[in-house]
């Protein structure tokens, strides 16, 4: 009989996280590391990943930071590169840098429309696409891309955003289609509302905040860890049969209505 608990296990597997100094990603290398997985943690923010690092090796296990910038092309694949001279393979790789400028797109401006696109999805790409190579030549290997519930539902403000998030859950599918054959998944979580530095200008104003809260099913935001999970289930063995998908971590906001309870 399988041994299911086994399943969710990554001892020595290499899992490389983009985005590790805070918020999700954060959260990602410390549950990956959790599980067993060398964690490599990397981020623009270079000191911000050491501290991630520091923070696993003290307490989950094996670690390793990196300045990473997921926007410059050669930065990334010089990075890449450098992880298959070391280790010689890369078996997950979780991608969690976005930005967004909230704005009705009437006044966005073209500056503002590059910089959200070009973090959100062309810099998802990019690492992606670098480290696909690695696993498509280990015949082995799980992508986790970021999305959100803006993929599917939207609000002034948002449109630019949403673009890119909806735009992640068809670059993942058409890896999932490119790589399937060489036995190597990529899928997507699609976050709530979260509580990051990202969201950090709604939580300071109550109303907003409490609006979300009160829009899901469980009345309340998600904190980061508790998107450590379901990455750590979409990069292990748990997940094995699963390409190609969106895993929804939203509290049960896209589930239902929200704005009114009625009277049953």
């Amino acid at each position: 009989m399988q041994n299911v608990n086994a399943l969710f296990r990554l001892d020595g597997k290499l899992a490389l996280i983009a985005g590790a100094a805070s918020g999700i990603g954060r959260a990602a290398a410390c549950g990956l590391a959790q599980a067993g997985a060398i964690a490599l943690c990397a981020d623009v923010d270079e000191q911000g990943a050491e501290r991630t690092a520091a923070e696993i090796r003290r307490e989950h296990g094996a670690a390793e930071a990196f300045a990473l910038d997921i926007t410059d092309e050669a930065m990334v694949e010089r990075a890449v590169q450098g992880i298959r001279a070391k280790h010689s393979r890369i078996d997950a790789l979780v991608c969690t840098p976005a930005v967004n400028v909230r704005k009705p797109l009437l006044d966005y401006s073209a500056d503002e429309f590059d910089r959200v696109v070009r973090l959100n999805l062309k810099g998802t790409f990019l690492i992606a696409r670098a480290v696909a190579r690695v696993m498509r030549d280990m015949k082995s290997g799980s992508i986790v891309m970021v999305s959100s519930i803006r993929s599917v539902t939207t609000e002034p403000g948002q449109g630019v955003y949403a673009a890119t998030k909806a735009g992640l859950v068809q670059l993942a599918r058409t890896f999932a289609a490119e790589l399937g054959p060489a036995g190597v998944r990529v899928n997507c979580i699609a976050p709530g509302v979260v509580e990051t530095p990202l969201t950090q200008p709604i939580k300071i104003r109550p109303e907003w905040y409490n609006a979300y809260a009160n829009k899901n099913a469980l009345g309340r935001w998600a904190t980061a860890d508790e998107m450590a999970g379901p990455i750590v289930f979409l990069a292990s063995e748990a997940s094995g049969y699963m390409t190609g998908a969106v895993l929804f971590v939203d509290g049960g906001w896209t589930a239902i209505d929200g704005r009114f309870q009625p009277p049953v």
